[in-house]
């Protein structure tokens, strides 16, 4: 084989994935596709960049989160602002599952076990009522409990998940970037959601 026909081979191999993501499903189906990295994607513009806090919170008492539900996107400020953090996370996998507003951060759990919520449970019958802490938990290591009802912000084995449309409803971060929060948040630490 020349060294010319390896080139051309080895082009026509590299644009082939990017040609098949582009074709489109039937209709009854909705596929997230990864595009060119050149290509500008406005709605995860603010994933990729630093946010100022005065938009979304009067003060930073207790440290703040910002959760950007479209940008797939949580901010985190330290209350002293010495510390800022981005971390790419998992959203609700669709809008009625979604909750937007502000709440806070009312109980942190090391090892967390999980139950499935009563809708959880209606939609998917076949889960377990129970999962111990470990690696097959859905809340991963750490787990931020927010004081709305069911709604966590928690970390996961399933590295897939994380900036997607994956979750039930709470927001999903790797387990090294929960452990990271999890050790920055109080309790008490202002929430919003967006």
């Amino acid at each position: 084989m020349k060294r010319r026909d390896f080139l051309a081979g080895s082009a026509a191999l590299i644009g082939a994935p990017a040609i098949a993501q582009d074709q489109d499903l039937d209709a009854d189906h909705t596929v997230e596709v990864e595009r060119d990295i050149t290509q500008v994607v406005r709605r995860n513009i603010s994933s990729f960049r630093s946010l100022d806090w005065r938009p979304y919170f009067d003060n930073l008492r207790n440290g703040a989160i910002l959760v950007d539900i479209d940008s797939r996107a949580l901010h985190y400020w330290s209350q002293d602002q010495t510390i800022y953090k981005l971390y790419p996370s998992s959203v609700p996998l669709t809008e009625d599952l979604t909750r937007r507003g502000r709440t806070k951060v009312v109980r942190k759990v090391d090892g967390p076990s999980w139950r499935p919520t009563p809708s959880m449970k209606k939609r998917n019958p076949e889960w377990p009522d129970y999962v111990p802490p470990g690696p097959d938990n859905p809340l991963g290591t750490h787990a931020l409990y927010l004081s709305w009802t069911y709604y966590r912000i928690h970390g996961t084995h399933d590295t897939r998940k994380i900036g997607r449309r994956s979750s039930n409803g709470c927001i999903g971060l790797y387990n090294e970037h929960i452990s990271e929060l999890f050790a920055l948040a109080k309790i008490g630490t202002q929430v919003l959601l967006i």
